[in-house]
């Protein structure tokens, strides 16, 4: 499939699509000690997805409220929140505008610009979209997921610590995974 039309899209509705929060999740992973990797989740966050007539024209916004940031251990989490990492302070939201989707191969590509701590890049999430369903009560739902990974650096995260064995406690890559649910509004 190299493009996406109504008809390649069982079930396809325009419109505006608002999300689930009960069934989707936004989550990171970093390299931690140089042998691990740390995992956390953003447990507050708002997204709309606007189908237009043409699929290649639908439209992605995203926010996420930076405080929300759980990596089961309060002290990180709290570390995390400081002008060392994201800065809440004075960067609140993280946020995500789509600028285009697309299809290479088998890969569905949504382009869009990333916006962390004040810095915006533009960025693409390889995703996979799950399909259209309508729910026991009567509500159209859709689904997608998708991940991408970004040099932390290149949003000024940049704090780190020297490990004794060489090294950084850090790794400089994050992946952000997503698992997503829509509502179709009426």
């Amino acid at each position: 499939m190299t493009t996406l039309t109504v008809d390649t899209i069982p079930g396809y509705r325009t419109g505006t699509w608002t999300v689930d929060h009960a069934h989707t999740e936004i989550g990171f992973s970093v390299r931690h000690l140089a042998i691990s990797r740390v995992k956390g989740v953003f447990e507050r966050f708002d997204a709309t997805v606007t189908a237009a007539e043409n699929p290649h024209d639908s439209r992605v916004e995203v926010t996420v409220d930076m405080a929300s940031i759980n990596t089961k251990n309060a002290d990180r989490d709290n570390h995390l929140r400081t002008n060392d990492f994201f800065d809440i302070e004075h960067h609140p939201t993280m946020t995500f505008v789509s600028t285009g989707l697309r299809v290479e191969g088998d890969a569905l590509l949504l382009d869009g610009d990333l916006t962390l701590r004040g810095v915006t890049k533009p960025i693409t999430i390889t995703g996979e979209f799950g399909g259209i369903a309508t729910d026991p009560y009567g509500n159209v739902k859709a689904a997608a997921s998708g991940t991408t990974v970004i040099n932390r650096h290149d949003f000024g995260v940049s704090w780190n610590a020297a490990l004794e064995t060489g090294g950084f406690l850090l790794g400089d890559e994050v992946t952000i995974t997503i698992e997503a649910q829509f509502q179709l509004q009426a």
